[in-house]
């Protein structure tokens, strides 16, 4: 049944509730707020990547509590096996005294699951939440069980850590609605940081939204209208990205893989959520350009030319925005 102008209204107004909620207790770190925000109403996950310290870990608790959904931290560590996260049966003895095995759910059992430091742990591992993201299911010894309903995983990694870490495989990036980049605090944001942790001042999260009302608000994204013309333009975006487009500028030739649908569908769910939080019901092209970095610089990788070049992805994407043009497809 479609939603009315109204209920969109009212929803849009909440989900800016929950944004100054937050900001309540997070200093700065606006774009990574916002695509968190943008991933849950897409009905997707996110990965955040940020040197220690800068509050990946308390942003999402936060979310969690300004959303009122069940949270669980998982800490990724090389010997975590794949039952820690999922569960595993054990032998228990009931009422009558009779042996029998029951299932304990892990830590993946909650609405909104903090992978933290995931690149930590062994592939083995981290491919025990491939079909959890996927599938929105788990299976243990031949059993499936679904998901709980809004589900999100909210993977953090440290980009200096290289000694005693597993880079995630493409595959598991690919996942990931979107990569989000915490940059460090302005001297501003660091004084008020100081002054909101090291003082007596306690602040308190209120609760805004509840499980309900998020599933509410991702059946709203997916009726958020989007043009041809727009996605025509975001499907010329992912095409340019590979190598082999036909591309005239001189940055192609750097790119040994590029983006393929799963950066086309973030990309749109991505604006789609971007429109409803900012107000409205149709995406426009400031949307897909605001979203394409987040959604397509962990499905783009970089050659062994680029590489010793020095070549940044998101500096590569900026190019690619300037270069494919709306309405004017590369051929």
């Amino acid at each position: 049944m479609p939603f009315t102008p109204e209920q969109f209204e009212e929803m849009s107004g909440k989900l800016v509730l929950v944004k100054e909620e937050i900001g309540k207790f997070i200093v700065g770190q606006q774009e990574a707020v916002e695509f968190s925000l943008y991933s849950i109403l897409a009905d997707g996950h996110a990965l955040l990547e940020g040197l220690p310290g800068l509050g990946k870990t308390m942003l999402i608790r936060t979310i969690s509590e300004v959303l009122d959904l069940s949270f669980s931290r998982i800490q990724f560590t090389p010997d975590l096996m794949p039952a820690d996260i999922t569960g595993t049966s054990i032998l228990e003895r009931n009422e009558e005294g009779m042996q029998r095995f029951a299932f304990k759910e892990g830590p993946i059992f909650s609405q909104m699951v903090l992978a933290d430091e995931i690149n930590r742990a062994t592939p083995k591992t981290q491919s025990a939440l491939l079909e959890a993201m996927g599938e929105k299911t788990v299976t243990v010894l031949g059993e499936t069980r679904q998901m709980a309903r809004p589900f999100f995983v909210l993977a953090t990694q440290n980009p200096i850590e290289m000694e005693g870490t597993y880079p995630l495989p493409e595959a598991q990036m690919d996942r990931f609605l979107c990569k989000i980049i915490l940059p460090y605090p302005a001297k501003s944001e660091l004084k008020e940081i100081i002054l909101r942790t090291t003082g007596s001042q306690h602040i308190e999260i209120q609760k805004v939204m509840d499980a309900e009302e998020i599933v509410m608000a991702q059946e709203m994204v997916k009726e958020v209208v989007i043009a041809d013309e727009m996605i025509n333009y975001a499907v010329d975006l992912v095409s340019a990205t590979h190598n082999n487009s036909g591309s005239s500028d001189d940055w192609a030739k750097y790119v040994q893989y590029g983006s393929g649908p799963r950066g086309l569908q973030s990309i749109i769910r991505l604006a789609k959520a971007r429109a409803l939080l900012s107000g409205r019901y149709h995406v426009s092209i400031a949307d897909i350009k605001t979203v394409a970095k987040p959604a397509l610089r962990h499905r783009i990788l970089i050659n062994y030319e680029g590489e010793a070049e020095g070549v940044d992805v998101d500096g590569l994407i900026v190019k690619l925005l300037e270069e494919v043009r709306q309405g004017a497809s590369v051929q």
